[in-house]
């Protein structure tokens, strides 16, 4: 039970921030500005970028501010999107990497780790409308490329 609640705690959640980070990082280098929210229900705290919500174990997403009046081109826009995703692969092959060369040891946390960042980029990759009626990551660079959302935003 105690690693159940290691992964739902801690694991699943630093999977997200990761993910979460990779679009603030691609967003700030074609210089627009994000919001990350990691979690759901109430706030908790706000620390820079990132507001911290009650259920902080469950869910992220992010909110682009100007990303589509700065007129960035499609490859950038596609790089936003798919920011978090390639966060999560460098992740997953810097992990598998450390431990093929012998610096990490397999253990339950990095199993963890991997499988939930593998799970994470294939859901947000996956292309589907989210509850809240928004495209995930994987739709909206779908939205992009066929020009069906390139001239409004596909987030809000």
């Amino acid at each position: 039970m105690g690693k159940f609640f290691l992964s739902l705690f801690f694991v699943f959640p630093l999977v997200t921030i990761i993910h979460q980070v990779g679009h603030l990082f691609f967003a700030k280098l074609f210089g627009c500005n994000v919001d990350i929210h990691i979690g759901t229900g109430n706030l908790l705290c706000r620390i820079g970028p990132f507001y911290i919500r009650k259920v902080y174990f469950f869910d992220g997403w992010c909110k682009y501010k100007a990303l589509h009046q700065k007129r960035n081109g499609r490859v950038k826009w596609v790089l936003v999107y798919l920011g978090g995703s390639i966060f999560n692969i460098l992740t997953i092959i810097l992990v598998n990497s450390l431990i093929l060369q012998n610096i990490l040891n397999p253990n339950i946390f990095l199993y963890q780790f991997v499988y939930f960042s593998v799970y994470f980029v294939f859901f947000s990759l996956f292309p589907a409308d989210l509850t809240s009626g928004c495209p995930n990551d994987g739709k909206a660079v779908l939205n992009i490329i066929f020009n069906k959302s390139f001239e409004k935003d596909p987030i809000n």
